[in-house]
């Protein structure tokens, strides 16, 4: 199975909570056994996939099968250069 799923603002890419004034993925209900890929910061809103597939996710999270990846962001500020990397 595989979801995609608008990871809000405030809320941690995973299920158990360890600081207790965070959200986490938990209360979405979402089906038993499904794993975030990847992860969004606290403070990040956008796309998030959640699997149940443990193949999947070690195909493009094991760093033994790294892959080329691009990410588009939305800034409040035009960042420094020092900041981009």
């Amino acid at each position: 199975m595989l979801i995609a799923f608008h990871k809000p603002y405030g809320v941690v890419s995973q299920f158990t909570r360890e600081n207790p004034s965070h959200r986490t993925l938990a209360e979405f209900g979402f089906p038993p056994g499904i794993y975030p890929i990847g992860r969004l910061d606290l403070d990040s809103e956008g796309l998030l996939l959640l699997t149940d597939e443990g193949e999947l996710n070690q195909m493009l999270l094991n760093p033994k099968n790294a892959h080329h990846r691009e990410y588009w962001v939305q800034a409040e500020r035009i960042p420094k250069p020092e900041e981009l990397f």
